[in-house]
């Protein structure tokens, strides 16, 4: 199965995906988290500076990711999408191809999960964006990708309260 989380950033997505490596359930699994700061590192700009090439990077990433067998994934196509529509620097007429493009992956996803922002403070990791604004931007984004794919989305669920509280609701909608 290949699961995705996608939502905005500082909502716990990647604390998830970390919690979920303990549970037996998902032992034959591969977890993948986002490489912000190695990439950030490498001159590829992140959040409101995103470039074409930089989510076209991160396009790749979340691409790779969908060729491998069980997956749970802290960053979806989505993700990649609402960011590169919410860029500053990426002209509409190249957002517009990027997601024509890029939404050609979303039906690969098994799962999608998505992860509330609501009752999450926002924390700085150093790397992401701590500008709330920008984060309701980017969840307002996802949001509006989500109902716009939804055709194309197999299983959509959305997440909320505690770690422990998503993990419950993941292992209910996905029956184990």
């Amino acid at each position: 199965m290949k699961i995705g989380l996608c939502g905005t950033m500082s909502v716990g997505k990647t604390t998830l995906v970390n919690a979920l490596k303990e549970r037996p359930e998902f032992k034959d699994y591969m977890f993948r988290t986002e490489r912000s700061k190695e990439l950030m590192a490498q001159g590829i700009p992140l959040n409101t500076d995103s470039t074409l090439k930089g989510q076209t990077v991160f396009l790749a990433e979340r691409t790779g990711e969908l060729m491998i067998e069980n997956v749970i994934t802290d960053r979806t196509v989505i993700d990649v999408m609402a960011f590169a529509r919410s860029s500053k620097s990426i002209d509409s007429p190249d957002k517009d191809l990027f997601g024509e493009y890029a939404r050609r992956f979303i039906k690969e996803y098994d799962y999608i999960f998505y992860v509330s922002p609501v009752g999450v403070e926002m924390e700085d990791n150093g790397v992401r964006e701590t500008n709330t604004d920008y984060r309701d931007l980017i969840d307002f984004t996802i949001s509006k990708i989500l109902s716009e794919q939804k055709h194309r989305i197999k299983n959509l669920n959305t997440l909320s309260g505690s770690t422990e509280n998503r993990i419950e609701q993941m292992l209910e909608a996905i029956s184990l």
